[in-house]
């Protein structure tokens, strides 16, 4: 089994270490891990400690390897991504029929906007924006949300690096802070040209039933169109998507 780790890509043998721990949520020590991914000892234990350093592994004091929390969170925002994109489609394409605008879905990936879903048309104002794409979350309407109601470590680690992508992208941290006081305020959020000229955007939150913010929901318009006129829709849709989000 050792010799059958030779000429295998350095992912592939990672992946022997993460799946010899299926079906041992505590852990196991070094020698029982290279035995059940079929590695030499050394190997297993160089991309052991890789993998903890990246947190995908975590070793405890008694020395045994168990996953770590970086995996744990990918793995959650995979199933929320899941469950989110389905509860939303049927809402995004009414907002859509309704707007014919971009309609956006997204979730705080730590310091990024992950897109979950996009519904646009050849009427639509072009955008940047891709499913499965990230974008930063203090110039985008989705983001501003999501930041609006992110941890406050979180809020200090995006104020502090600030990135501008055109002339109009608030990069003073007092302003956007204010910004995204207002937007809890007032239960959206908007910008206008801050990710890309010519557009406008306006974005509100996706609530669980115990009032978490799980997700935004937004549209990107053209500049000469007020987005504001579709927090109404928009509103509605969030909700929809939330009383689905509900149902056990």
């Amino acid at each position: 089994m050792a010799g059958g780790s030779s000429g295998r890509s350095v992912v592939a043998r990672a992946l022997d270490v993460l799946t010899a721990l299926d079906g041992h949520p505590d852990g196991l020590p070094l020698a029982e891990l290279a035995r059940r991914s079929g590695l030499p000892l050394s190997t297993a234990h160089r991309l052991a400690g890789d993998l903890v350093a990246h947190q995908v592994l975590e070793r405890l004091p008694d020395r045994r390897y168990v996953v770590g929390r970086r995996l744990w969170r990918l793995g959650l925002l995979a199933r929320v991504q899941v469950e989110l994109r389905e509860a939303a489609l049927p809402f995004m394409q009414d907002l859509y029929e309704a707007t014919r605008e971009n309609v956006h879905l997204a979730v705080r990936d730590d310091t990024a906007a992950l897109y979950l879903e996009r519904i646009h048309g050849h009427g639509s104002v072009p955008v940047v924006s891709r499913a499965g794409g990230r974008l930063p979350l203090h110039a985008t309407g989705v983001g501003k949300v999501l930041l609006a109601h992110a941890p406050q470590d979180v809020v200090a680690r995006v104020v502090t690096a600030l990135e501008r992508c055109t002339p109009y992208t608030i990069t003073e941290p007092g302003r956007l802070l204010r910004e995204l006081a207002e937007a809890r305020r007032r239960g959206h959020a908007r910008t206008a040209q801050e990710m890309t000229l010519g557009s406008c955007s306006a974005a509100v939150p996706v609530r669980t039933a115990d009032g978490a913010v799980v997700a935004a929901l937004g549209l990107v318009v053209a500049t000469h169109r007020d987005p504001e006129r579709h927090v109404t829709a928009l509103r509605v849709a969030a909700g929809g998507i939330s009383r689905v989000l509900a149902r056990p």
